[in-house]
This record gives structure tokens, C-alpha cells and sequence, in this order.
């Protein structure tokens, strides 16, 4: 049996190298399928609501007015809404302190076959007017000085 010219031999390895590639991309992307968190916000959610396996992220504003905490003390429910559409979120546990209502809120959990979105952690969001405690009584020219020495 004659050996395999040089050529042909990085040819073969390149072409293992390829399929080891391609089977390990492959493997990431199975193993990583029931980890990946779709984004709705409460107008998707009506529409289309997601199956109530399935973990899911839900965006929107806390509905003011909505906030109402449950006898036990950790449990709070509210309503999230973008406009167009509202979806009552249950929450059981510690509330980010930036979590207040008329505020942006993210959160990650399952949509129960009810309608109510059953919420495993919040991400409160702060507006964009956020200025560092720090920088509160200044002008804007001295925090543009301040911000162009720290560069």
C-alpha cells in the first residue's frame, strides 16, 4: 500500500479539523437550546404567548398603580405594560431597589397557562437621566471637564 503524498495528507486533516469544527459547533448549540431567553414585551406576549415550558424574558413598564404585595410579604403582584397591552407578573422574592412603579422592568421567568407571568427575577432598569451622586450639583460643563479628565 503506498503512503499518501504530503498534499493529500493536509488535505484529510484539514477535512477532520473541519468536521470536529462543525460537530462541536453543532454540540454547543444542542446542549445550549433550552437555555436561550426569548425577549417579549406585553403587546408579543398576547399575540403569540410562548409555550409555558419555556423560559422567557418580559419587558415593559410597571404599570402604575399596579404594585400589591401579598400577605406573606415576599411576594408582590403587578402589571407590565408597553402601550399597547398589559400582562400581570407574580414575583416571589427580594426586589431590586431600583424597582418602583412607572419604571422600566425586565423579567425572566414562564408564562403560566392563567395569563399571569410568573417572574423569577426582576431586573428594575433606571432611566437615562441617571446621574452619579457625585455629579448631582454640577453643571453640565463641569461634568463634561470632570468626565473628559478621567479619559
Amino acid at each position: 500500500m503506498t503512503a499518501l503524498k504530503a498534499k493529500h495528507q493536509r488535505l484529510v486533516l484539514v477535512a477532520i479539523a473541519l468536521v470536529a469544527l462543525i460537530g462541536a459547533a453543532l454540540l454547543a448549540a444542542w446542549a445550549l437550546r433550552n437555555q436561550a431567553s426569548y425577549f417579549y414585551i406585553p403587546s408579543d406576549i398576547r399575540a403569540h404567548p410562548p409555550a409555558p415550558t419555556r423560559a422567557v424574558r418580559l419587558g415593559g413598564m410597571v404599570q402604575k398603580g399596579s404594585l400589591k404585595t401579598e400577605a406573606d410579604g415576599v411576594t408582590i403582584d403587578f402589571l407590565v405594560g408597553d402601550g399597547k397591552a398589559d400582562v400581570p407578573v407574580k414575583f416571589r422574592g427580594i426586589v431590586p431597589s431600583l424597582f418602583v412603579e412607572g419604571s422600566g422592568v425586565v423579567a425572566e421567568g414562564k408564562l403560566a397557562v392563567n395569563g399571569v407571568f410568573l417572574a423569577d427575577n426582576l431586573l428594575a432598569k433606571h432611566d437615562e437621566k441617571y446621574v452619579p451622586r457625585e455629579m448631582q450639583n454640577m453643571s453640565q460643563e463641569q461634568a463634561r471637564n470632570v468626565v473628559a479628565q478621567t479619559k
